[in-house]
């Protein structure tokens, strides 16, 4: 009689242990029973689809290099939510807006990121919109500054998940045209501007439009297009036309050839640009000699001497064999930082959520300034413009 009894008790037993032992999984699903049988922390997994390789991949390397950078001194000071470390997960995109999106669509739906960071142009990052509007899941941009259809659709609709920590093309076509007038003093210029990308394009027309609004005079206007060699024909006329400085929105890979090839034909008028002359190989393919009297706009300044950039460059130059950081590893780097801060305030690791946080998120202080986030999901801060003479940077002036 009592070994009938001892059977059900057992089963019993066993039941209720599954009971809980179910219950236990269910109710924290963030971690995880090791062979040793310790418990750990399942990491919270964010995604970086950048261009590592193709026309503009020293863009993406440089903003994935910064961006990791912040995400390893989180994890080695403890990581976020009481521990838990933060994995990620990269996709080389190519500098194509195909892969962009094929690359955006794997890291959410099969890596199930809680975001992803990247691209960094305005076209590839365009791209991967519609994915993260469809499986809601953050996507942010530290570089992609194209005014139009970003983070608001072109009904006027602030798109929930998008965001980007840079300022816009109109916004830098206009500093431009203003450092022209006032720092420059000129009252007339000619504008070469890459005919094949909307970045150079909406810097051009924000260019002329300010600049004719402060009373100064466009010459001419010539396009070339992305891939282009030889400028010399163009450059040519417009050494015979009479103006004060040469507005050229671009990429470095051309404007490099377009500065060497301008200061070659006795060009020696100031060259202004955008971000996109903030890359190391400008002076390589100008030859360092020809860059000279050369101004951009750009986020960030190694000329800066606040403790915050100061202390930036020197532990990334401890960290790279004395290399100097360009502004996109700068900018990447304040992207994983905003990105740990948007977790933290969420408290949690729901895509949803984290939304809502970097929406609100108000005077974030970084390497590139401090800034807040506005209705639109557009940042608000400043802009500095660098002055290059032999092809480092001599000035840096903040408007």
């Amino acid at each position: 009689m009592h070994k009938k009894l001892i059977i059900p008790a057992l089963v019993l037993i066993l039941a209720l242990a599954l009971i809980i032992t179910g219950c236990s999984a269910s109710d924290d699903e963030a971690t995880t029973t090791t062979d040793d049988g310790t418990v750990s922390e399942e990491p919270i997994k964010v995604g970086a689809n950048f261009e590592l390789s193709g026309p503009v991949a020293t863009y993406g390397a440089d903003s994935l290099l910064g961006f990791k950078m912040a995400i390893d001194e989180v994890n080695e000071a403890g990581g976020v939510l009481g521990g838990r470390m933060i994995e990620v997960i990269e996709k080389d995109n190519k500098s194509d807006p195909a892969e962009a999106t094929a690359a955006a669509e794997v890291l959410m739906t099969q890596n199930n990121v809680v975001l992803s960071v990247g691209p960094a142009t305005s076209g590839n990052f365009r791209a991967v919109i519609p994915v993260a509007m469809e499986n809601q899941v953050p996507v942010i941009s530290s570089s992609a500054t194209a005014d139009d259809d970003i983070t608001v659709d072109t009904n006027g609709n602030v798109r929930q998940f998008v965001f980007r920590t840079c300022f816009t093309d109109s916004f830098q076509g206009s500093v431009m045209a203003n450092f022209a007038t006032e720092s420059l003093d000129a009252k007339t210029a000619v504008i070469y501007a890459d005919n094949a990308s909307d970045y150079a394009k909406g810097l051009a027309t924000n260019f002329r439009k300010q600049f004719e609004e402060n009373g100064g005079t466009i010459v001419d206007e010539q396009a070339y297009v992305a891939g282009d060699k030889d400028f010399n024909a163009v450059l040519t006329s417009l050494k015979a036309k009479d103006f004060d400085v040469i507005f050229v929105p671009g990429y470095y890979q051309e404007v490099g050839l377009i500065i060497k090839q301008a200061r070659e034909l006795g060009i020696d008028q100031p060259i202004l640009g955008g971000d996109g002359f903030d890359s190391p190989e400008l002076a390589t393919i100008a030859g360092a000699s020809n860059v000279n009297d050369v101004f951009f706009s750009n986020h960030y300044s190694e000329l800066d001497e606040s403790a915050e950039v100061q202390n930036f460059i020197e532990k990334f130059k401890a960290d790279n064999n004395g290399e100097q950081p360009n502004a996109f590893i700068a900018m990447g780097y304040d992207l994983g930082k905003y990105v740990v801060d948007a977790i933290t305030r969420a408290g949690s690791d729901d895509p949803v959520e984290i939304a809502a946080a970097l929406a609100a998120t108000e005077k974030f202080v970084g390497v590139t300034g401090s800034f807040s986030v506005g209705d639109d999901h557009n940042v608000i801060k400043s802009t500095v413009v660098i002055e290059l003479q032999n092809g480092e940077q001599v000035s840096a002036e903040r408007f």
